[in-house]
């Protein structure tokens, strides 16, 4: 369980002013896992199973690509298990990586390997960093590239009952430095006890490094997210995400649930 530090209200509110003004206006396309990473990971030798689930009850009506999934109406996730190597490094697979389409029809969309690496004992500490690597094999429905890569730094800080997180996402389906994408997401959450969070949620995607895209044709989204930690095994995320341009889904719904092995 998370340990708090008690810092001043005014510390951790110009901290925070400074986060909220640093962060920028664009957010994430439609993914199987949403989530903002805080350098936490499992203890060596055990297992974690996380449930990431999604659905879209407004969204955009074409897809991204020819032959994609649309996002409306569909639900997409993945079930994630983790293994923790040591204490700075966790093994990841994603298996299956799924959609139910807006027709009700089961689709699956492909797997994922990660190797997430950390400062040791992240979630204890004031000040964390880290890094995940992530590397994907896509169906054609649900990516336009057969594989792909995430590169994932996590930096972050625990100022008293205060979280604030940065990852700075770079995604790469092997094209050239230039084709990265640059995909930050951040994170802004205060726990009012050790067993509830609530917080703010904000995933972009400024396009390609060598040239961002117009902000117009970014997509973005802001998500309202709560955090509760049922007992030592088992905690559950869920969010209610809303567009802010033309290029996002309107209202997504994401719910992450994760259980000890």
């Amino acid at each position: 369980m998370k340990k708090y530090r008690y810092s001043s209200t005014r510390k951790c509110a110009g901290r925070l002013l400074l986060v909220c003004a640093a962060l920028p206006f664009v957010t994430h396309a439609q993914t199987d896992e949403i989530q903002v990473y805080d350098a936490g990971i499992v203890d060596p030798g055990k297992f974690e199973l996380t449930v990431h689930g999604n659905y879209t009850p407004d969204g955009l009506k074409q897809p991204a690509f020819p032959d994609g999934v649309t996002p409306n109406h569909s639900i997409n996730g993945a079930f994630e298990w983790a293994y923790g190597a040591a204490d700075f490094l966790e093994l990841g697979l994603y298996l299956p990586v799924y959609t139910v389409t807006n027709n009700g029809n089961p689709q699956f969309d492909g797997g994922k390997l990660r190797m997430l690496w950390v400062v040791p004992h992240a979630r204890q500490r004031e000040y964390f960093y880290g890094v995940n690597f992530e590397f994907s094999y896509n169906v054609h429905h649900w990516e336009s590239t057969r594989t792909a890569l995430e590169i994932r730094p996590i930096v972050g800080a625990h100022e008293g009952k205060w979280d604030l997180i940065f990852n700075p996402i770079l995604d790469s389906d092997f094209k050239g430095l230039g084709a990265l994408h640059f995909a930050p997401a951040e994170r802004i959450a205060y726990n009012i006890s050790p067993k509830w969070a609530f917080g703010l949620e904000h995933y972009g995607d400024l396009g390609p490094l060598r040239h961002f895209d117009p902000v117009s044709q970014q997509s973005q989204s802001l998500f309202a997210v709560a955090d509760y930690n049922v007992d030592e095994a088992n905690s559950v995320e869920f969010g209610v995400g809303y567009g802010l341009t033309s290029q996002t889904d309107d209202v997504v719904l994401k719910l992450i649930f994760n259980h000890d092995l």
